[in-house]
């Protein structure tokens, strides 16, 4: 069905979905935007009260913002994968949800950024945070892991942007000449003068080949920085060579579950059956069963490294999460991320759309848990037995995980009506040329 369509049809198909919205797309904004006061009302109580109102204890230090901050990071990272790495493999398939990806490790990276600000006693001081030279004579500490995150995650973000940006050039130039009045002048701003000349295109390639490659490090470097915050500290459960690998490889696995969550609605929606079809979800599929495996041996390899370490406190700590107190979300995530994902194995599971868009949000589920698991679970049962404490999230924090996914979602919502979710030069790339000879549409 997709050969059938002629370049004109791309353009007129994929511009269609940035056209005057409709009542179910504001009834959205209105309720995503709702949420999200409803959790900035909720920061507000905290800024006010302290942050004991978020659940903190003598051990427990590092509450549930930090699972949403190492979570989020994760959400970004399949979309690197699939725009930079794909394309420098050739993947064709990537072509239909590659621009989807490339907004939604932007809009996680920037949901990401704001929780190590909301852990912050006073937030209104995070710029203390940057190396600039100033006259109080403050400087961080190079030595901290949680400095490195800065600059790991601020990398990210800019290359990220750079990158999804470099892509819409020649849409924005194909949006700016279907639209009149104030959007044709933005689109043709943002569009750089593109007229898709033999030197444009030339030049174009080259700067996206480079910032593929660029960016195909960054898949694994950032998330490592991350879990060095764990692994550089002196707890059971944290302090292991295994994280690095262990969050890159969740990363990915928890970003194309949320590929497949955003772009199934959004699919369906906006009337891009022709140019989402079965066959890209099935290859996302496949890719989400092989970091399911590499998941689950992490957690394999993760318990025999406390049983066979012969130490105490890692036995216990591994033991804590799958018996003690913290084993209904421990066997509820293994649930989630190492037994449903087998189910996709099945031809006929991996091209259900209902089938993949309801194991998706069971995987977005329980590798929110996994970090839950990993970071409550050592803080909540340390070396000293004086200090072991329970927690449980409060009314505060479980606000401000929903509003993180309202600012999410809101910025999706504002990208899809103003910006051509689907990339229209490789789309176009991608038909039979026989069908496209003596036709317009450029």
């Amino acid at each position: 069905m997709r050969g059938a369509a002629t370049y004109g049809d791309v353009n007129r198909d994929i511009l269609k979905a940035i056209d005057r919205p409709g009542v179910k797309y504001y009834a959205a904004l209105s309720v995503v935007t709702l949420v999200l006061a409803w959790a900035i009302y909720a920061w507000t109580v905290q800024l006010r009260l302290g942050l004991g109102v978020a659940g903190y204890t003598l051990g427990v230090r590092w509450v549930s913002y930090i699972v949403n901050f190492v979570f989020w990071v994760g959400i970004a990272h399949s979309g690197t994968l699939i725009s930079a790495i794909l394309f420098l493999f050739r993947a064709p398939w990537r072509t239909a949800v590659a621009r989807t990806a490339e907004a939604m490790t932007v809009f996680a990276v920037m949901t990401a950024g704001l929780f190590p600000i909301i852990h912050l006693g006073r937030p209104w001081l995070f710029y203390w945070l940057m190396p600039y030279p100033n006259q109080r004579g403050l400087w961080i500490n190079f030595r901290s892991p949680l400095i490195w995150d800065v600059f790991a995650v601020s990398t990210y973000f800019i290359v990220s942007v750079a990158f999804l940006y470099l892509g819409l050039l020649p849409d924005l130039a194909a949006a700016r000449d279907r639209t009149r009045g104030g959007r044709q002048r933005l689109y043709g701003a943002l569009a750089l003068g593109w007229r898709g000349t033999d030197r444009q295109w030339k030049h174009f390639r080259s700067a996206y080949l480079f910032f593929a490659a660029l960016a195909t490090p960054l898949v694994i470097s950032v998330h490592s920085v991350v879990s060095w915050d764990f692994a550089m500290a002196l707890l059971p459960g944290w302090h292991t060579t295994i994280l690095a690998p262990y969050f890159v490889a969740g990363a990915i696995f928890s970003g194309l579950a949320m590929v497949l969550t955003l772009t199934i609605p959004l699919r369906k929606a906006l009337g891009l059956e022709q140019y989402i079809t079965i066959r890209h979800y099935e290859m996302v599929a496949k890719m989400i069963v092989f970091t399911s495996m590499i998941v689950t041996y992490a957690y394999l390899t993760e318990g025999f490294i406390a049983w066979y370490s012969g130490n105490l406190f890692e036995r216990d700590a591994f033991s804590h999460r799958a018996f003690g107190s913290m084993s209904g979300w421990f066997w509820l995530m293994i649930l989630c991320n190492s037994v449903l994902p087998l189910s996709l194995l099945l031809k006929k599971v991996r091209t259900n759309i209902g089938a993949l868009f309801t194991i998706s949000i069971f995987i977005n589920i329980g590798m929110w848990l996994e970090r839950f698991v990993i970071i409550i679970g050592s803080l909540s049962r340390g070396h000293a037995p004086w200090a072991w404490t329970s927690y449980r999230p409060t009314w505060v924090e479980i606000s401000i995980l929903a509003g993180s996914f309202a600012w999410f979602f809101l910025w999706f919502l504002l990208f899809t009506k103003n910006l051509p979710v689907v990339p229209i030069a490789e789309t176009k790339e991608s038909l039979r040329p026989a069908l496209n000879e003596g036709m317009g549409g450029g």
